[in-house]
């Protein structure tokens, strides 16, 4: 062990509520069977197999309320993986289960043997003829998917709520529709072809001229056996109008029979069983899928009513009207949703019988759009609304802001909910269709039901095709709360079937919760057709036994995970996984839901059994070391949990006394530690990169690698010590120099003035000079300190760079201008829990702006572009995003260039700081799919406003970034002139 490296002790819980049922047993504390293990690296190399404890641990949850722990975790990279694990499971009676975002909420993701992540290595959208069509990767997110359709008016039919997060792969394999999919618009009807995988492993592309050949050839049994299954369904005209009437409602029970209706030959029977399978017939290792018009044209309200059965009473009238979509919302949901960001506080007083519509009417044309003008109108005034808080307008409006406002409150249905359950409480989400005009009367006997088994649930749902969900909490550490969990499931499921003749799962696919209840929705003749459909094509039971088909009547009341109470900040996670797309290091180490997942695993165990030990021992690097800490979890969670707040309150536990009381010393001596860096930079540019590598290698290793940086070539030379002349009397705001660029220089090579040198000159072109004050040595936004989770060294600059701040700025009479965006984030809002009450009053009066909002907003009015670009790339940064500041970005982008280019995967560099050069692998891992993009093409320009996050993608890509106003300056540059020196004459 390094002489400074934290003790994982540190972390260890003073007390837990363990030993509980459901936690890690003491002698799997060693993770993989080594037997396994061993055989599985034989077959696929050791960086394929995950197996120790804490790798099992964490994959063992998803977004279900179910758990279970797999023997082994296998990072399949391609088709040829997936084979050779599906072969090695055939002649080792083996089980496996294929993940990819874990999003499920059956726990069709989860397994207790061989788990097979396809999420990592799977990744990539091709467009083809201009849109119409789009081949897909599994392991894609439907919102990236989307991001490159919409470049060519195209979208994906399916947009479940968790379009985010969950992948293409899992869409297809739970036939997960959303909003507006219905039946017309969803994996089934829309998907074109798809590679698979059978259980056998051999591969079948359903679009080769040749695949029914081929199928046959290879499995002519099961050629055979899917023949035959069809030629009995059709001989039965009975149950063919029964499988035709189940599909006129969403249905994803079962395995989708009409398969053998509308195909052909055995591999166009394949393609449409393959659609809600779950994973239990085969693996989807691509896909191509018709698209649909983006139609960007929108008219939409948020409509309230007085109760729940008013508002589904009125769905019929907007979906005779022509609304794409109609989203249910209860007054349980609305009052939650008052928690989400963006949301108007209000609503938490909402009474709680009130309901609401989320009602759009989507457009391709502004003619289109004023014929839904119109037909919005005539069903307005035909309803009773209520408006029962100040916030609500029961108005339609065309306004993108307040639209994204309506649609994030719906899509945050269920992590709203799940923050607002009781402490320790389970979340089971539910998930049923019933005629869409049956759906008033469905309302009022589920909230009967509910209030009769002592459930306050919360219910939302895409009302426009009578498909409802709602939410019940309960404790599933006492067996008294899951009978009571039982009770309601065997009364709800028989009013679903036997009152409405509905769908016990209309989008979420059956999964463990409602595998015992299939009988009872389809019936015994149906049912055991689905079990001649699994032994057809998976006859020894490799693929996700339980999942689709179980005869065991209290499956759904197996593996139900308890929720033990862990650290406040995170404990109202519902482990939904919408955080893991964001998250720097969700292909390094773990993501945020991992790491609230192994904290949790953690508090079931007793405080000194051998798997806490062992799950300490991996915690501090997985979780702690390598989160960068950038809080974009915040950002891409519904209900803004702050996991890299959590790592940062871990990191400040591992700190003894006397190592706060040196850092505490070096924020007091900031400005000798600020030169000596630049001295340091000035020496290492003499030095060869490959000994500097060398040096920090080894005092790394007998340090700190948390401690010590790494060198690495994209490290620049030293800035220079002096900065601009600027003139107080007529300056329009404050310029502050971030100390990442009073240390560091622009790209080595690059020619032109430096970035303060850029700033003083712009903004004194465009009429809004800048003052840059004196006495900027030795001051910081105290980031480098609340990164790493020291906070006497943060109240030291907290407090000093507000105090200089107030007087720099006249007591906040001019704006602060920020020239690098974390540091505008730290002064403008991470110092702020660290200030003195005085201190913090001053704060309140300060204006903080970052330089590219000061660009976009003050300067491009007032400028006149000289040079433009051909094409530049731009990399936003997660401070924009925190900030809202990535359209000004683009904004200034635009300015310069020509062509701008915002790649697909463009998310936090993971260099948080210095974290780049503490963890190198961090970065070049959340990076991995933007440098991929950013390689591919030929920019004339790689623009950030983050110097320390631009060195971080000069090390990925090689390609040289700098901020946008460096590229600003240069475009408005006057015609003839090279560079102003008034503005930028060194000050003496």
């Amino acid at each position: 062990m390094a002489f400074l490296e934290p003790d994982p002790g540190e972390l260890r819980p003073l007390t837990t509520g363990g030993p509980a049922a459901d936690r890690v047993v003491h002698d799997r504390a060693t993770g993989t069977p080594e037997a396994l293990r061993e055989d599985l690296v034989r077959l696929l190399g050791p960086h394929k197999v995950l197996h120790t404890i804490s790798d099992l641990v964490k994959y063992a949850s998803d977004a279900s309320p179910y758990r279970f722990v797999p023997q082994v975790v296998v990072i399949a990279e391609d088709v040829e993986d997936v084979a050779a694990v599906l072969r090695y499971a055939h002649e080792h009676r083996r089980e496996i289960v294929f993940r990819a975002a874990g999003t499920s909420l059956n726990g069709q993701a989860q397994g207790k043997d061989i788990l097979v992540d396809v999420r990592r290595h799977w990744t990539g959208v091709e467009v083809l003829d201009d849109g119409a069509e789009a081949r897909i990767r599994p392991g894609t997110t439907v919102g990236r998917a989307n991001i490159v359709l919409s470049r060519h008016g195209r979208l994906m039919g399916p947009d479940p709520a968790s379009s985010s997060a969950c992948t293409v792969g899992g869409v297809v394999a739970n036939n997960a529709s959303g909003m507006t999919a219905g039946v017309a618009r969803n994996s089934y009807r829309l998907l074109s072809s798809l590679t698979l995988v059978l259980p056998s492993g051999t591969v079948v592309d359903t679009a080769a001229p040749d695949a029914d050949e081929a199928l046959r050839e290879a499995e002519p049994e099961l050629c055979d056996g899917l023949s035959a299954l069809k030629a009995e369904i059709e001989g039965d005209s009975e149950l063919v109008a029964r499988i035709r009437a189940k599909y006129e409602l969403k249905n994803t029970s079962g395995y989708r029979l009409d398969a053998f209706l509308d195909g052909s030959t055995p591999v166009e029977i394949l393609r449409g069983l393959m659609v809600a399978s779950q994973g239990t017939l085969g693996f989807i290792a691509e896909t191509v899928f018709r698209t649909v018009s983006l139609d960007r044209m929108t008219h939409t309200a948020l409509l309230f009513f007085p109760d729940l059965p008013a508002a589904a009473a009125a769905v019929p009238l907007f979906n005779a009207a022509g609304a794409r979509a109609v989203e249910l919302m209860d007054g349980n949901t609305l009052r939650a949703c008052a928690s989400v960001d963006g949301v108007p506080t209000d609503w938490a007083d909402l009474p709680r019988e009130t309901a609401a519509l989320l009602v759009e009417f989507r457009a391709p044309d502004e003619q289109a759009r004023e014929a839904h003008r119109q037909a919005a109108a005539d069903v307005l005034a035909k309803l009773t609304l209520v408006a029962p808080v100040a916030s609500v307008t029961n108005r339609f409006v065309e306004d993108p802001a307040t639209i994204r406002t309506y649609w994030h409150a719906r899509e945050a249905f269920m992590t709203a909910v799940g923050k607002a359950r009781p402490a320790g409480s389970t979340l089971i989400t539910e998930d049923f269709a019933v005629p869409p005009s049956r759906l008033a009367e469905a309302s009022e006997a589920l909230t009967e039901l509910q209030e009769r088994h002592g459930f306050d649930a919360a219910v939302a749902g895409h009302a426009a095709h009578g498909n409802l969900h709602f939410l019940l909490a309960f404790d599933a550490a006492r067996p008294d709360e899951v009978q009571r969990y039982a009770a309601f499931m065997d009364e709800f499921c028989a009013m679903v079937v036997h009152r409405f003749d509905g769908s016990l799962k209309a989008e979420h696919a059956t999964g463990r919760n409602m595998t015992p209840f299939l009988e009872l929705e389809w019936g015994p003749r149906a049912t055991e057709l689905m079990w001649r459909v699994k032994q057809t094509l998976d006859p020894a039971g490799v693929l996700a036994p339980g999942v689709v088909l179980n005869r065991d009547p209290a499956a759904h009341l197996l593996g139900l995970k308890t929720i033990p109470t862990i650290e406040a900040v995170a404990d109202p996670c519902i482990e939904c996984g919408f955080c893991e797309p964001v998250c720097p290091s969700r292909d390094l180490t773990t993501t945020p839901r991992q790491r609230i997942v192994l904290r949790r695993e953690m508090m079931r165990q007793p405080v000194d059994s051998p798997v806490m030990d062992s799950l300490l021992e991996s915690y501090a690097y997985d979780a702690v070391d390598t989160c960068a800490g950038d809080s974009t979890c915040k950002t891409a969670c519904p209900v803004g949990i702050d996991t890299g707040a959590m790592m940062k309150r871990f990191r400040h536990q591992r700190h003894s006394e006397r190592e706060e009381r040196y850092a505490a010393r070096v924020a007091e001596r900031f400005s000798l530690a600020e030169s000596s860096l630049r001295t340091a930079l000035g020496v290492a540019d003499h030095l060869g990169d490959r000994f500097l590598g060398g040096v920090t290698s080894t005092v790394r290793k007998a340090v700190s690698p948390d401690l010590v940086p790494e060198w690495l070539p994209s490290i620049p030379a030293p800035a220079s010590p002096r900065l601009p002349r600027t003139d107080r009397k007529n300056a329009a705001a404050v310029y502050y120099v971030a100390c990442v660029n009073r240390i560091f220089a622009g790209p080595d090579g690059a020619e032109g003035p430096s970035l303060p040198e850029a700033v003083v000159e712009v903004s004194h072109r465009a009429g809004r000079p800048v003052w840059i004050p004196p006495d900027m040595s030795g001051s910081c936004c105290a980031t480098i300190w609340h990164s790493k989770g020291y906070d006497a060294g943060n109240e030291v600059m907290a407090n000093r760079i507000v105090e200089r701040a107030w007087e720099w700025t006249d007591s906040g009479r001019l704006p602060l201008v920020v020239d690098a965006s974390s540091c505008t984030l730290g002064i403008g809002r991470e110092v702020e829990p660290y200030l003195t009450p005085e201190n913090l009053r001053k704060h309140q009066a300060l204006t903080v702006v970052d330089s590219i909002v000061w660009a976009a907003e003050e300067l491009l009015p007032r400028l006149e572009v000289t040079e433009r670009l051909d094409s530049a790339v731009i990399h936003p940064t997660c401070s924009m995003r925190h900030l809202g500041d990535v359209e000004q970005l683009r904004a200034v982008a635009g300015i310069v260039a020509r062509d701008v280019s915002e790649p697909v995967y463009a998310e936090c560099c993971g260099f948080a700081g210095d974290r780049g050069l503490l963890h190198k692998e961090l970065t070049e891992a959340a990076t991995a799919h933007e440098a991929a993009e950013v390689t591919a093409g030929t920019f004339d320009a790689h623009l950030s406003a983050n110097r320390t996050c631009e060195i971080g993608m000069e090390h990925v890509t090689g390609r040289p970034y700098h901020s946008a106003l460096l590229a600003l300056e240069r475009a408005t540059r006057p015609v003839g002139a090279t560079r102003s020196t008034g503005a930028t004459r060194p000050a003496a």
